[in-house]
C-alpha cells in the first residue's frame, strides 16, 4: 500500500520512486513508438513512389511478403502487381456480370418457349374465335362495317406455320439448335421444364461458369477448348438437367490442368483492363435490351416465381375463351 492510499502525504523518496515507476512505464511504450515511425514513413513513401521510405540510396527492393532487416517493415508492391491485382479483380466481377446475364438469358429463352408452348393455342383459340363472333354478327346485321370488322378478324387468325416458320429463330451460327436437331434426326426433345432452373442447377452452373470461363484462358487454343465446354453447360443449364451439369463438373474436374492466366507489363495489363471494360459495355446493352424486351418485361412482373405467372395468364385466358364461346353461342342460336 502507498503512501498516498492510506493518505499519508509523500515524503522526497516517495517522489523519487514514483518518477522512477514513470520511467519503467514508459520505457516500453516509447520504445514501441521508435519501432512504429520507420513503418508509418515507409507506407507514406510506397504510396507516392513504391519504394521504401527511410532506406539507403540503391537499397535494393525486394518482393511483396519480404522484410526490411532494420525496420522489419514489408517492401512495397512494384506498379505492375497492383495493377495485375487490379486486373484479376476486374476479372472476377466481369465473369460475375456475365453469369448473371446469362442466367437471366436463360430465363428469358425459357420462359418465352414456355409461354408459347403452354398459351399459344389459347391465344389461337381465342383468335378463332373473336373471328366466329365478329362473322357471326356479320351475318347477322349485315352491316359493311361488321363485314369489313369480320374480314380483319380472320386476317388476324394465325394459319398453319409452314416449314420455315417452325424453325423460325431456330437457327444460330453453327446450324440448327438441340431442339430442331432432335426433330429431325426424329430423337426426344427436351424443352425446359420451367422458366427458373432449380436451386441445385443453378450452384452447379455458376461453379463451373467461375471454374471454366473463357475469359480465364491463357491462350487461344484453350479459350476454344472451354468456349465448346461453356456451350455445353449453357444447353444443359437452360433445361434445368441437373444429372447432365453433374457430369459436365466431373468431366472438367478430369481433364487438363491449365496454367493460370499469366498477366505481362503494364503495357499488357493496360490493354486487358480496356478489353474488360469493353466487354462488360457490350454485356450491358444486351442486359439492356434483355430487360426492355416483350418477355423480359412479363418477368419483371413475377421476379420470385416466373412459372407461377405462366400459370395466372393461363387461367386468365381460360376465362377469356369461356366468355367468347358463350358469346358466339347466343349469335348463332
Amino acid at each position: 500500500m502507498t503512501h498516498e492510499a492510506a493518505g499519508v502525504p509523500a515524503t522526497r523518496n516517495d517522489e523519487d520512486r514514483q518518477e522512477q515507476d514513470r520511467q519503467d512505464h514508459d520505457q516500453p511504450a516509447q520504445e514501441q513508438r521508435d519501432q512504429d515511425r520507420p513503418q508509418q514513413s515507409y507506407e507514406a513513401g510506397a504510396a507516392a513512389d513504391g519504394t521504401a521510405a527511410g532506406t539507403a540510396a540503391g537499397e535494393p527492393v525486394g518482393e511483396p511478403g519480404d522484410t526490411a532487416s532494420d525496420t522489419g517493415a514489408p517492401t512495397a508492391p512494384r506498379p505492375e502487381e497492383r495493377l495485375a491485382k487490379a486486373v484479376r479483380a476486374a476479372e472476377q466481377a466481369l465473369i460475375e456480370f456475365e453469369i448473371a446475364v446469362e442466367t437471366f438469358r436463360v430465363e428469358v429463352e425459357n420462359f418465352s418457349r414456355l409461354h408459347h408452348q403452354k398459351l399459344g393455342p389459347m391465344y389461337a383459340r381465342l383468335d378463332e374465335l373473336d373471328a366466329q363472333i365478329a362473322e357471326a354478327r356479320a351475318a347477322r346485321t349485315g352491316d359493311p362495317e361488321d363485314l369489313r370488322k369480320a374480314q380483319e378478324a380472320r386476317a388476324i387468325v394465325m394459319p398453319m406455320p409452314g416449314v420455315e416458320e417452325l424453325f423460325h429463330d431456330w437457327m444460330d451460327s453453327d446450324g440448327l439448335s438441340p431442339e430442331a436437331a432432335a426433330m429431325l434426326t426424329e430423337q426426344p426433345v427436351r424443352p425446359p421444364k420451367r422458366v427458373r432452373p432449380g436451386e441445385e442447377a443453378r450452384k452447379l452452373y455458376r461453379e463451373l461458369a467461375r471454374k471454366a470461363h473463357p475469359d480465364l484462358a491463357p491462350d487461344e487454343a484453350e479459350r476454344a477448348r472451354r468456349d465448346e465446354f461453356i456451350a455445353r453447360v449453357n444447353a444443359a443449364y437452360g433445361r434445368g438437367d441437373v444429372a447432365l451439369l453433374k457430369e459436365l463438373a466431373a468431366e472438367w474436374d478430369a481433364g487438363p490442368v491449365t496454367p493460370e492466366l499469366q498477366l505481362g507489363e503494364s503495357e499488357e495489363l493496360y490493354a486487358r483492363l480496356e478489353w474488360l471494360s469493353r466487354r462488360k459495355e457490350l454485356l450491358t446493352v444486351l442486359a439492356k435490351e434483355l430487360e426492355d424486351s416483350a418477355i423480359g418485361s412479363m418477368l419483371r412482373m413475377a421476379p420470385e416465381d416466373p412459372d407461377r405467372l405462366l400459370d395466372e395468364i393461363g387461367e386468365k385466358l381460360l376465362g377469356e375463351v369461356s366468355q367468347r364461346e358463350a358469346e358466339l353461342a347466343e349469335l348463332v342460336q
